[in-house]
């Protein structure tokens, strides 16, 4: 993440906000809340990429799809890494 932080007035629903408090352990909710932003932004991202290549190649199939998890789940296996995708 980036090292300049500027402050922000944000408006969430409470509930959530207080799920997000008692989540957010020492680092704070901002650095909670930055981290889930990163990480949206990083899904929008790859669904433009995504809209981007189904545009130009044509609609990823289901068969693709559970290809490609298979592959990653046979990789994260290799590498030890836990987070097998359905």
């Amino acid at each position: 993440m980036s090292s300049l932080t500027q402050k922000y007035s944000i408006t969430m629903p409470r509930d959530i906000a207080e799920q997000a408090r008692s989540r957010s352990g020492p680092s704070g909710l901002s650095s909670y809340v930055a981290a889930a932003v990163a990480r949206q932004l990083e899904r929008d991202n790859l669904n433009d990429l995504i809209e981007a290549m189904e545009a130009h190649h044509g609609p990823i199939t289901d068969e693709e799809i559970q290809r490609t998890r298979d592959e990653l789940n046979r990789a994260r296996e290799e590498q030890g890494t836990p987070g097998a995708m359905e």
